[in-house]
C-alpha cells in the first residue's frame, strides 16, 4: 500500500535512554537516508556530542532537530499510534509483527491521519515490560539464532527502511531499473 512521501513525517522514532552518542548518530544517518527527520531522545547519557555528529554524516540537521525529553511518556505523548521495538520474546501477550507487516500497520494508521512512534530501547537491554505495555504493537526483527544482536542503529535503519518501501513501493524507479536492465 504506497502512501504519501509527505506522511512519512508523521513517523517519530524515539530512542530510550541510549548509552552510546555514536548511535544516537547512527540512527539518524539511517533516518535520513530513508526520509525520516523526527527524532525524539528519551534521557540520552551523552548528547549532543561530537561522536554522535560524526556518525550521523550528512544528516546533523535531523540530530539538530531532535527533541530530548526526560519520559517515554512526553516522546509519545501525541501519538495515536506507538510501536515498541525487541529483540527478545516476551510472556506478555502482545500483538507481535516483523519489520514488514509492521510498516504495513503504520501505513494504514498513516493514511487516517496518525502520528506514529516507533521506540526502540537501551543497547544493553531493550525496552522494559512497562514500557512496552505504553505500545499498541510490538515489532521483532526476525534475525540469525545464532546471533540475534542487532546495534541500535542497524535495527532503526531496518524498520526505517520498511517504512520507505511503502513511499517507493516494490518497483525499482525506471532510471535505476535501466541500469539493470543495461
Amino acid at each position: 500500500m504506497p502512501i504519501n512521501p509527505t506522511d512519512l513525517s508523521a513517523v517519530r522514532i524515539v530512542l530510550v535512554n541510549t548509552t552510546h552518542p555514536g548511535n544516537i548518530g547512527g540512527a539518524a544517518r539511517a533516518m535520513k537516508n530513508m526520509g525520516l527527520a523526527d527524532l525524539w531522545l528519551v534521557a540520552p547519557r551523552e548528547f549532543p556530542s561530537e561522536q554522535a555528529d560524526w556518525r550521523a554524516a550528512g544528516a546533523i540537521d535531523v540530530l539538530q532537530q531532535a527533541s530530548v525529553v526526560e519520559s517515554l511518556g512526553e516522546a509519545i505523548a501525541d501519538c495515536q499510534f506507538v510501536v515498541g521495538t525487541s529483540a527478545r520474546g516476551r510472556r506478555i501477550p502482545w500483538p507481535v509483527l516483523d519489520p514488514r507487516h509492521c510498516a504495513a500497520e503504520v501505513a494504514a494508521r498513516l493514511n487516517h491521519g496518525a502520528r506514529v512512534a516507533v521506540v526502540f530501547g537501551r543497547e544493553d537491554r531493550g525496552l522494559t515490560n512497562d514500557e512496552l505495555q505504553a505500545c499498541n504493537l510490538h515489532l521483532h526483527i526476525p534475525s540469525h539464532e545464532d546471533y540475534t544482536s542487532l546495534n541500535l542503529a542497524m535495527a532503526v535503519q531496518v524498520v526505517a527502511y520498511e517504512l520507505r518501501m511503502l513511499v517507493v513501493g516494490p518497483e525499482l524507479p525506471e532510471s535505476d531499473q535501466a541500469d539493470w536492465d543495461a
